[in-house]
């Protein structure tokens, strides 16, 4: 009798975006994942997590995120691509 491995779900595509989102704002304001993840009280693992789009983030860890990194909590939207249409937008939500 033969098992399948269970197959890996991909990350959303969205979710990948932020985590990208999140890494590039953290090294542009030269901060490491470790004081990133000290200052939300998670672990490293979990900074990592996000940044590789594995895990999504929440809202209420989003707006901390945002506020550690200090910018606005659409940041991380800016530059997202239509779900429906394929094509980039940016977000407009000042």
């Amino acid at each position: 009798m033969f098992t399948r491995t269970p197959e890996r779900k991909k990350p959303d595509p969205i979710d990948i975006h932020i985590g990208r989102r999140i890494r590039m704002r953290r090294l542009w304001i030269e901060m490491t994942q470790e004081a990133l993840a000290k200052a939300l009280g998670i672990t490293l693992q979990q900074v990592q997590k996000y940044e590789n789009g594995i895990n999504r983030v929440g809202a209420s860890r989003l707006q901390a995120i945002a506020e550690v990194l200090d910018v606005a909590p659409w940041y991380f939207f800016e530059d997202t691509s239509d779900r429906h249409g394929g094509e980039t937008t940016k977000l407009n939500l000042q």
